[in-house]
């Protein structure tokens, strides 16, 4: 037997993205990048691109019950996240196997629209978000027209407004929300991380570029790939917030697609290369 440690695993649960940019694959992309092996339970599959999405076909949920199964029989899931789940059967499904495997760990990214501007979340499904799957899990990643979505109201313009969005926000039955701040103004961009006891403010500088397809699910997924090495629920999120900046700063590197293309997955391994 192999005297090497066991490498880290975390699940993602969310949507595949045939352009690569976003859902599962940024969320594997990502795991990898940060020293984590990923596995996976697809929601549902979406022809898209760097432009749109041009369709979607959802995952039965008795075969998402069967994917999480099988994830969960034979691996040691350190923590999962979950990002596009865009109908409430997929919903019940997974909230069901959250609660038959209980993981230490469940960040969920409240996917509701796409980059593009595309709807990806069935309205009758966000009652469902609310009641039924964000009391299943630790952390909610909202960025600010999401976080107002789920409470009803309008995106919150300032620190004070973000932040009580946040308290609102736990009291649906979670234990930290991450409210991101990409769609803010001004030249940094501001994410606040609220629990019971505290706020945490988590400024980088505002990039301008085009190319920030993904930037949702590659945060959460950063956030559980912290989470499923051991580190604390701040040390995760500073880390993420870092990596995920890092990967924007790069992205036009990429030259991926004619519209919004991708964030720089492993602009680590380039850099190291000396490229």
């Amino acid at each position: 037997m192999s005297n090497e440690p066991e490498i880290p695993i975390a699940l993602t649960i969310a949507g595949s993205d045939s352009g690569g940019g976003a859902g599962i694959q940024a969320d594997l992309k990502t795991f990898s990048a940060l020293g984590v092996y990923g596995a996976s339970v697809i929601t549902a599959l979406t022809a898209q691109n760097t432009q749109g999405v041009t369709g979607i076909h959802d995952t039965p949920p008795d075969f998402i019950t069967a994917q999480i199964d099988a994830v969960f029989d034979d691996l040691d899931i350190k923590a999962v996240k979950i990002g596009m789940v865009s109908q409430p059967d997929a919903i019940a499904a997974i909230v069901k196997g959250l609660t038959r495997w209980k993981p230490a760990h469940v960040v969920l990214d409240p996917v509701m629209v796409a980059s593009s501007g595309d709807k990806l979340l069935a309205p009758d499904a966000i009652d469902l978000l609310r009641t039924q799957l964000i009391p299943c899990v630790q952390i909610i990643t909202p960025n600010l027209p999401e976080a107002a979505a789920l409470l009803d109201v309008p995106v919150a313009a300032s620190e004070a407004e973000v932040e009580a969005q946040g308290r609102k926000l736990l009291t649906l039955g979670c234990q930290a929300v991450l409210i991101k701040g990409g769609h803010g103004q001004g030249p940094e961009s501001t994410d606040y991380l609220v629990t019971a006891d505290s706020a945490l403010r988590l400024s980088a500088p505002r990039i301008r570029t085009e190319n920030t397809h993904g930037t949702g699910c590659t945060l959460s997924s950063a956030v559980a790939a912290g989470l499923a090495k051991g580190q604390s629920r701040e040390d995760a999120v500073r880390i993420a917030k870092a990596y995920v900046s890092a990967a924007i700063a790069a992205a036009d590197r990429l030259r991926v697609g004619k519209g919004h293309g991708p964030v720089h997955h492993f602009h680590a391994f380039e850099n190291s290369r000396g490229r």
